[in-house]
């Protein structure tokens, strides 16, 4: 299971976020802060971190919570994780490399569970769920954030689309399949939350401008962005002559959103709460 994502994550993308890490923080900074107030964390309370990467998040419910674990399918990544809390001195916290789909809680065993961008990669959502359900205790509480469709993202959708009158867009999967779009349709993630046991189930849209890249220079964003998988799946089998064209298409595109401290773009997100029965 999920061996497609594990391969994924453990190869030039994990590499492409361990050495961006301060551009992601940065870049997705507003999601975190409005993941931990839909979590509203209790210092009294243990959290799991779905999908934690590097950490960030990990880190900064740790800040509110009497210990925090974060769980990843990328081993690079964890070990980022672990060096970057080390370095900072926060001692509740730990990273532990597991795949929440099928990996043994022990159950009842976390207070809160969150995820900033790390629940649209299962094969199996719905088993996915139903274990995240059963590590939480009863009356446990869900929050995550997730992406809204392709079209309402123009981070993504401005310079995507103005590449792709020179190279084909990648495949982005079958609707529903593993990705970051897997949970754009609301009504789906609610059926699927409510068939894991989950109630009082709240999916809000939150739409902020993103500081692409976290910021700097137009040649400093594209150079960013071109590293990304997608960017990768794109160019990969372009003619060079087309991938030049598509780069610069994409660079003129991002270039009319420069306010002088980097390209804003609008972002469109679900999140997500929910918890289990008491």
């Amino acid at each position: 299971m999920n061996e497609t994502q594990i391969e994924n994550w453990n190869g030039d993308e994990a590499r492409h976020w361990i050495d961006e890490q301060d551009r992601y923080d940065r870049q997705l900074a507003p999601f975190a802060v409005e993941l931990l107030r839909a979590a509203a964390i209790d210092s009294t309370e243990r959290v799991l971190d779905i999908g934690c990467g590097c950490g960030g998040t990990t880190m900064l419910a740790a800040h509110d919570a009497a210990e925090a674990r974060g769980i990843d399918i990328s081993a690079p990544m964890l070990d980022h994780a672990r060096t970057r809390a080390a370095t900072a001195g926060i001692v509740n916290v730990q990273f532990e490399e597991a795949d929440a789909q099928i990996h043994s809680f022990e159950p009842g065993s976390f207070d809160v569970a969150i995820s900033r961008f790390g629940v649209m990669f299962f094969d199996d959502p719905d088993a996915a769920f139903g274990n995240i359900a059963r590590a939480l205790r009863p009356g446990g509480r869900l929050a995550f954030v997730c992406w809204q469709e392709l079209g309402r993202n123009d981070w993504l959708f401005v310079p995507g689309m103005a590449a792709a009158q020179h190279v084909p867009l990648p495949d982005l999967g079958p609707p529903g399949g593993p990705g970051m779009f897997s949970l754009a349709e609301p009504d789906h993630v609610h059926k699927l939350l409510q068939s894991a046991g989950f109630v009082d189930i709240d999916i809000a849209a939150f739409e902020v401008p993103m500081l692409v890249a976290g910021g700097g220079s137009l040649d400093e964003t594209l150079e960013f962005l071109l590293a990304t998988g997608i960017a990768h799946a794109m160019l990969a089998d372009a003619e060079p002559d087309a991938a030049a064209r598509g780069v610069d298409a994409a660079r003129q595109a991002l270039a009319a959103h420069h306010n002088g401290d980097g390209v804003r773009l609008g972002t469109a997100t679900w999140v997500v709460t929910a918890r289990t029965k008491r």
